[in-house]
């Protein structure tokens, strides 16, 4: 499906065979693989949703951009561009989200609202979030490389049910932290309650 995706300038001043070298050089090999798999994912999902699909491509092929950054960067960004200083409180995997987002805009030139969203929210999610955020935040958890307990329940489930798939993610991701006995990031657990009725009905 991916060959078929034409760039049109809307999202990104570029073709996709020019932004993938981008994207390739930020990460390793094993980054980059995981990163084609979600583009996938997010196209498969997008397509069944109705969401736009030169949207849903450069969010995924971007969602990741920063993954591999060192802490220093992160810090430095946060500093720079005067996000919420509670940031610094937390690491990579939140930082790579909500912070990778404005490097995609400054490095990428990509400065569409809904898909840095759409890589703001793809850990941790959200109270409320657009169908964009929803499927890169599925398409994340769900792409084809995933292996764990109730894998093919809930990749299902983003097919049939994309908010109890939301649900489904946000409490069995809630659960492993907590048994974990981890810090928990704020959003992740407004993002739980917040679909936890969606969630009840799937189990």
């Amino acid at each position: 499906m991916t060959n078929t995706i034409t760039y049109t300038g809307r999202y990104y001043n570029g073709t996709r065979d020019a932004l993938l070298p981008k994207i390739q050089a930020a990460m390793s090999d094993y980054r980059f693989t995981h990163v084609l798999r979600v583009e996938q994912m997010a196209l498969v999902l997008a397509g069944q949703w109705g969401a736009d699909l030169e949207a849903a491509s450069i969010a995924a092929l971007t969602h990741d951009y920063a993954k591999e950054r060192s802490d220093a960067d992160f810090i430095a960004t946060i500093k720079a561009q005067n996000l919420d200083p509670e940031l610094l409180k937390w690491g990579n995997n939140v930082w790579h989200g909500i912070v990778g987002a404005e490097l995609v805009r400054s490095e990428l030139g990509i400065t569409d609202p809904q898909i840095l969203s759409a890589i703001q929210k793809h850990t941790t999610g959200a109270a409320v979030m657009t169908l964009l955020d929803k499927i890169i935040y599925m398409a994340d958890y769900v792409e084809a490389g995933r292996d764990f307990d109730g894998i093919d329940e809930v990749r299902a489930l983003a097919q049939t049910d994309l908010d109890a798939s939301v649900g489904w993610q946000a409490g069995h991701t809630l659960a492993y932290l907590a048994a974990k006995r981890v810090p928990i990031y704020p959003l992740a657990l407004e993002t739980y309650n917040a679909w936890a009725i969606k969630t009840q009905k799937n189990g």
